[in-house]
């Protein structure tokens, strides 16, 4: 057996069972990251899909006439509450979702519960695809919301559980990367199909291939070690283990140490939402709420929305929203992967600030080009100099959030809770992603007609608030053992208050 070696982290010297990038963790983090193919289709599709005249002509008219209304400035013509329901209704689903997602994936295991995900996202997608009024439109994005809501919740877990600690950063942002693969996908699809009468029906149906395909690999791959201990499967877990960390690996070791988190954890013999309540559990609790809300209003979905309006406002033509949403597709890909290469050399923190920054600069950039270009009013002409400047300035903001709170938003939440709250601090963490997008689709169409270069600057604010969050709040997690997070809270200037040293 290979002895323990010692890492020393922010929280002192932590174990270390040793491990490497073997062939089994590179196939089962790629198969499992590929979860995230089927959020960032719907991510892409849906926003295609709502500018493509066939499918308002059919679901949505009242969008298309005020589109046509010469009085309707650059702001204003897409704020529908109707057309915005069909958008946010996956994310109330998902918010519902993720809320028992918690017990489904303790119960059932990160695999089977990647798998009931697919299974409820390939039927959503088949729904959307024959609908014929807005109420199975809206009926299979729930069915879609539900599917995401299953997979969001335990691909980043079982990514962080089976990665090497050393290079766990790196394998999570997978999550994100396959996100953006399937926004790109999408893109490319709706572009090619935009003209066709159909279009909008195939776009929607095509769902069910990365669904087909994720399912399918997710039933392939095994558990992670730490689910199956915690169900008590512990052959299975060594099993899995010995595959995934190679010759040399310390096996028996990590295996003694998940079952020692599992068997303290079932003595507590606690609710796990009231434990994660409790005062040691603080900070767990602070980052599980305020990375994905802080995520959101960095107004990624901003320029989702708004690219498409802008590009048509200038005379670009009707392809222009979607050939804009494809060039942010892939800066954005390209960022991911500056991420991949860098996050565990670097840290989280690290990019969480460069990324923060540029975002800033960004916005505030595009609200002063857009009072140069559209007047305060957003009612004058911009040229296409003004135009060209924003889709520059809009894809460097997109590099700052590919590279920081993109991915690592996912990363977080998923590697500093102890086992007994993993699931459950996952699950908190996806709601509040959820409950945010909500809010934040249904009001951003209004709050861009009226509060109009002004909501840049809106969420400009926040990236300075959440920039300022990580320098002061959030500790270095890169290279910790997941079961030696605790350190972290321990050795932090202000969380060490709320923590004990006998926490697990």
């Amino acid at each position: 057996m290979a002895p323990v070696g010692v890492l020393v982290g922010s929280g002192g010297p932590v174990k270390d069972f040793g491990g490497k990038i073997t062939s089994s963790v590179v196939v089962t983090c790629v198969v499992a990251a590929s979860s995230g193919l089927i959020f960032g289709y719907d991510i892409g599709i849906s926003g295609g899909v709502t500018t493509m005249e066939s499918f308002l002509k059919k679901f949505f008219p009242s969008v298309l006439r005020k589109a046509a209304a010469a009085e309707t400035n650059i702001y204003c013509q897409y704020d529908s509450q109707l057309l915005t329901a069909f958008t946010s209704s996956l994310y109330i689903a998902g918010l519902a979702a993720s809320l028992v997602a918690s017990r489904v994936t303790a119960a059932l295991g990160r695999k089977n519960t990647m798998v009931l995900g697919g299974l409820t996202f390939l039927a959503g997608g088949a729904v959307n695809g024959g609908a014929v009024n807005v109420a199975m439109l809206i009926l299979g994005r729930i069915l879609l919301g539900i599917g995401v809501g299953f997979t969001n919740q335990a691909a980043p877990l079982y990514l962080s559980e089976v990665a090497p600690a050393k290079w766990r950063g790196a394998f999570n942002t997978g999550f994100q990367f396959f996100i953006g693969i399937g926004v790109v996908a999408s893109n490319f699809i709706n572009f090619f199909l935009s003209k066709h009468p159909w279009g909008w029906r195939l776009s929607l149906g095509l769902a069910v291939v990365p669904a087909a395909v994720m399912t399918a690999g997710a039933a392939l791959i095994s558990d992670t070690p730490s689910s199956l201990v915690e169900r008590g499967r512990l052959r299975e877990a060594k099993q899995s283990l010995a595959r995934i960390r190679g010759a040399g690996a310390d096996v028996e070791g990590e295996l003694d140490e998940l079952v020692r988190s599992v068997d303290v954890a079932k003595a507590a013999n606690q609710e796990p939402f009231v434990t994660i309540l409790k005062r040691p559990y603080r900070p767990h609790l602070v980052m599980a709420v305020l990375i994905p809300f802080f995520q959101q209003v960095t107004g990624i979905n901003i320029i989702a929305f708004y690219a498409p309006v802008l590009f048509q406002s200038v005379g670009f033509g009707k392809d222009s929203a979607l050939i804009a949403s494809t060039i942010l597709g892939v800066v954005n890909l390209g960022a991911i992967l500056v991420s991949t290469a860098v996050v565990d050399r670097y840290g989280r923190r690290f990019l969480f600030v460069a990324g923060g920054f540029q975002m800033l600069v960004c916005k505030l950039a595009v609200a002063a080009v857009l009072v140069a270009g559209t007047g305060v009013s957003g009612t004058e002409h911009m040229s296409k100099a003004l135009a060209v400047a924003v889709l520059v300035l809009l894809c460097t903001y997109g590099a700052g959030f590919g590279w920081s709170w993109g991915p690592l938003s996912w990363l977080i939440p998923s590697e500093i809770f102890p086992i007994k709250i993993r699931t459950t601090g996952q699950s908190i963490s996806l709601a509040v992603n959820f409950a945010t997008t909500f809010v934040l689709s249904q009001t951003f169409l209004t709050m861009l007609c009226h509060l109009k270069y002004g909501a840049f600057l809106f969420y400009a604010g926040w990236i300075a608030t959440m920039t300022l969050f990580v320098v002061c709040f959030l500790p270095e997690t890169k290279g910790i053992p997941l079961d030696s997070m605790q350190g972290i809270w321990d050795q932090h200037w202000y969380w060490r208050q709320f923590v004990t040293t006998t926490t697990t």
